[in-house]
């Protein structure tokens, strides 16, 4: 050894460094607390690569039980993070810490690709810059470290490499056993990451499942800080129901038993594992509710992001795991690339979970608790993905005006009377509402069934759907050619136009219909446009669309509508009548009057005059 390898030497970074090291800090990760997930990362790869190439050189085998050390010093402001891993000679801290994308991980991959897949220690780390995510919560860090090996890898030498960011040095130093030290000296802002639970919670998040165990000091002790086993990784056959629920509520503070595991290793051209669950119960949504999926994607154990959309929005109620060794990640490692390797993972887990729904779906209670948590969820799909509309049909689960409990497209269609063409639906507010709206009378007088259609998200995916099996799907609101093809009605036109004349600016059509029974008057939609239910929902939202007057179709057998048709020349009778049938039938669908007084008036002079004393 000469003695120019025993000073210290000063170096500069060269351009590209210092401008990595201001986008780093600055901009590359939406998380300061990235840093340390880059750091144990870095230290689980140095440990996997010691143990194999320990497999052709004992003598670099590190300690059984090998693992990373966090050490907070709140006094000192520094953060230590120990690793017992291969390690890296002078040379190798100037090249890999002084040069950008010069990582001895990448380097590694070449010796990897020849190795048996057995053999394969589990690198992370493939970009070589997440070292450099310390400069967001450190001014100066100190890397000390000694190379594993015999003495012509320097295995007897260590060397300290320090930078404060716009420069480096290199110097000897001593170190007892192979390994590296990473010493943050921590910012003013940043003191947060000397407490230990913080760090506790950081690891649990990022690190929790990679199989080197991983200590943080607090109080004098090493105390655990990762569960080091990935559940998803064993097979199937070696986790128990208890342990599959454990993650399950670790995964998600949930405090259910989930209502499916799907747990399956694939392998061939894609390999990847993956654990998902669907809950036992319906999680708390706020207000503003999060519509993107949240299923955990690690890198060889390694958590990387929970934003991946690997499944779709109408299926964000799905929690798991997906750990890969395929994927390639952008240097930030927060943001994925564009690869098809996501989107066939993706696809596949989408077909897992829709072939595990298919197979439950045919035990018609268990459904049901799945339903009755997610159905609207799953409607969602039928609204927004036309690639997965026909799959999930039949799937869809609705209440109806003839059957009790739920029931499918299929079934109805099963039921359909002969001579009928559609299926028909009513979207409302309630089930309990639609089940007793005059809008069915007709339809339970012929005999046609009628799904009941209560969430929000009725009113918009039948137009997307279409039709089932060849039927279409028709709104009740929009089917009065259905009921009254045949019908011989009483001619009360005098009566209509008379009505139509006193709510000229309300409605766009008076007519008689064959689809009451009980009922004196109902509400229709106009033509083509959307159904009456529709229209209510985009009011109350106060979403501007282009005013759709309503059709109020008359019972023209109904006692009110003879005894009205007996005084058709009686325009102030009709005039006041025919608000207040309007008001009726609006408040029959769930609506409340134009003018809610003026009605409350009208009511009780009704009441008054019918109820006053005989002549």
């Amino acid at each position: 050894m000469n003695d120019s390898t025993l000073a210290t030497e000063q170096h500069d970074f060269g351009a590209e460094v210092g401008r990595l090291l201001d986008l780093v800090v600055h901009s590359l990760y939406s998380e300061r607390e990235i840093f340390l997930r880059e750091l144990v990362a870095n230290a689980a790869d140095a440990i996997d690569r010691r143990r194999f190439e320990a497999l052709t050189n004992p003598a670099v085998a590190p300690p059984a039980e090998a693992k990373i050390r966090l050490v907070p010093d709140k006094e000192a402001r520094t953060l230590l993070i120990a690793d017992e891993g291969i390690g890296m000679s002078r040379q190798e801290l100037i090249d890999n810490l002084g040069t950008i994308a010069r990582s001895g991980t990448r380097l590694f991959g070449a010796t990897l690709a020849e190795a048996k897949p057995e053999d394969r220690p589990n690198l992370i780390g493939q970009f070589g810059v997440g070292f450099y995510s310390a400069f967001m919560v450190a001014d100066r860090v100190e890397v000390t470290s000694r190379k594993a090996g015999g003495r012509e890898a320097g295995a007897d030498e260590a060397f300290t490499w320090s930078s404060d960011g716009s420069g480096f040095s290199v110097a000897p130093a001593t170190r007892e056993t192979a390994g590296t030290d990473i010493l943050l000296h921590i910012k003013a802002d940043a003191e947060d990451f000397l407490d230990p639970i913080r760090l506790g919670a950081i690891v649990r998040k990022w690190a929790d499942h990679i199989t080197v165990p991983i200590t943080i000091a607090q109080d004098g002790k090493d105390q655990p800080a990762n569960e080091g086993t990935a559940v998803w990784r064993k097979a199937r056959a070696d986790v128990t129901e208890q342990s599959y629920n454990e993650f399950y509520r670790h995964l998600g503070n949930y405090f259910d038993t989930p209502w499916a595991t799907l747990h399956w290793k694939a392998e061939g051209t894609l390999e990847y594992y993956a654990l998902l669950y669907i809950p036992g119960a319906k999680p708390f949504e706020p207000v503003e509710g999060d519509r993107d999926s949240h299923v955990r994607l690690h890198v060889r154990r390694m958590f990387i992001t929970d934003k991946a959309e690997l499944l779709p929005h109408w299926l964000r109620f799905v929690q798991g795991v997906v750990d890969t060794e395929d994927l390639p990640l952008n240097v930030s490692r927060e943001m994925l690339q564009a690869t098809p390797v996501l989107a066939r993972i993706r696809k596949a887990l989408i077909g897992r979970v829709l072939g595990e729904l298919k197979t439950r779906a045919k035990e018609a209670e268990d459904y049901a608790k799945f339903w009755d948590n997610f159905g609207g969820w799953m409607k969602e799909g039928l609204w927004e993905d036309g690639e997965y509309r026909v799959e999930l049909a039949p799937l869809m689960r609705f209440r109806s005006s003839t059957q009790e409990g739920l029931t499918s497209f299929a079934d109805y269609v099963g039921r359909m009377q002969a001579g009928q063409e559609a299926i028909y639906y009513l979207t409302g507010d309630s089930a309990d509402a639609l089940k007793s709206s005059p809008q069915l009378e007709g339809f339970r007088a012929k005999g046609f069934e009628v799904l009941l259609l209560p969430d929000p998200i009725d009113v918009f995916w039948p137009e997307r759907l279409d039709a089932f099996e060849g039927k279409r799907l028709r709104s009740v609101t929009q089917a009065v050619d259905d009921l009254g093809k045949d019908a011989e009605l009483p001619d009360i036109s005098l009566l209509t136009s008379a009505l139509k004349a006193a709510l000229e600016h309300e409605v766009s059509e008076v007519r008689a219909t064959a689809r009451l029974t009980d009922s004196a008057v109902v509400l229709a939609a106009a033509g083509k446009g959307p159904d009456l239910q529709m229209q209510r929902l985009m009011r109350r939202a106060g979403r501007g669309m282009m005013p759709s007057l309503p059709v109020l179709e008359v019972n023209p057998g109904h006692p009110l509508i003879v005894a009205l048709a007996g005084r058709v020349e009686d325009k102030a009778a009709i005039a006041g009548a025919a608000e207040t049938l309007l008001d009726l039938a609006r408040v029959q669908e769930g609506d409340l009057p134009k003018d809610s007084a003026g009605f409350a008036r009208r009511v009780t002079a009704l009441l008054t005059g019918s109820l006053a004393p005989a002549g």
